[in-house]
């Protein structure tokens, strides 16, 4: 059976230490170091609680796993780099750039979400020894996936390796599509879902943020698919605009629905013409306000939610 392109289901961790990462800041130039003194661990946790709400409140189902404090994991809220669930009951475990993030992987919190969500592991398939040489791949951050075509877009970086790539795509049998990105910095982008989402109906790309030589190559992929392309500036890149993931979910009028979810500043990074086109392709939009996250985490609301995808 083919797999949805959207999930019904998330795993999200509640921090316990959030703070900014001197270890992924060099990589990673939507990071911002906090003002001093600024309580970012108690405004990240609020925040993180009001996405979890939000998303109840549209349907969607939300294993939340609590961090632990010890030993600090400051990127701890971001669960979609180090693991992924897959419909066939495969879980995946990622290389993962900075040391200090390797310490986010706890087999208790796949555990946890075998039981609430019902998700039962029958594959894993653990990349992780590709650290050792220096070959990285962050999950979905690095993956933005074509679940329907079976379709891996990766931007090259720090954190994405080819041989990586490679090795994720022959294990899951998706078709890599490899391409360089970079900001207006000329800084190539930290990962390819800055940049792009893809949904049932719709792509948002940052076109003008694709190398040259790969951008027409990857605009056919995509145009390919059948979706409504959505170009997005690299202004609007910069303001997650492309940091957005298209949820399945439930409604006593709707019946099945997508649910987009963004955070407030994509919303307005966005533009009054292409939200008005990726609104006509989704039944409910979502905004949500993560300023905290954003800037000192340098990772929107998509970044929050590793989807957890049920079998059918």
């Amino acid at each position: 059976m083919q797999q949805a392109q959207c999930a019904g289901a998330v795993l999200m961790v509640r921090p316990a230490a959030f703070d900014y990462n001197l270890e992924t800041a060099a990589t990673n130039s939507l990071q911002h170091k906090p003002q001093r003194g600024a309580a970012v661990a108690q405004l990240a946790r609020a925040e993180f609680d009001l996405v979890v709400a939000s998303l109840r409140g549209e349907g969607v189902q939300v294993c939340v796993a609590e961090d632990t404090p010890e030993p600090a994991k400051p990127d701890a809220l971001f669960p979609n780099n180090w693991v992924s669930f897959h419909a066939d009951g495969t879980v995946v475990l990622y290389p993962m750039h900075a040391e200090n993030r390797r310490r986010e992987r706890r087999s208790e919190v796949i555990e946890q979400v075998a039981d609430e969500l019902g998700f039962r592991v029958r594959r894993t398939v653990d990349l992780t020894h590709l650290e050792a040489e220096g070959k990285y791949l962050e999950g979905t951050g690095s993956l933005v996936l074509d679940h329907v075509r079976r379709v891996a877009y990766a931007c090259r970086s720090a954190r994405t390796h080819e041989e990586a790539l490679r090795i994720w795509c022959g294990q899951m049998q998706y078709e890599p599509v490899l391409f360089s990105a970079a900001g207006r910095d000329g800084k190539p982008l930290y990962h390819t879902n800055v940049l792009m989402c893809l949904g049932e109906r719709a792509a948002i790309v940052g076109a003008q943020s694709i190398a040259p030589t790969d951008r027409e190559r990857v605009l056919e992929r995509l145009k390919a698919s059948g979706r409504e392309i959505i170009e997005i500036a690299p202004e609007a890149v910069e303001g997650f605009a492309g940091n957005t993931l298209e949820l399945a979910t439930w409604d006593e009028a709707l019946g099945d629905s997508s649910l987009l979810v963004m955070s407030t500043t994509a919303r307005q990074a966005l533009g009054p013409q292409a939200f008005a086109r990726l609104s006509a392709c989704a039944d409910t939009v979502l905004a949500i306000p993560v300023p905290t996250i954003q800037t000192v985490g340098g990772g929107g609301v998509r970044c929050l939610l590793a989807e957890v995808f049920l079998a059918p």
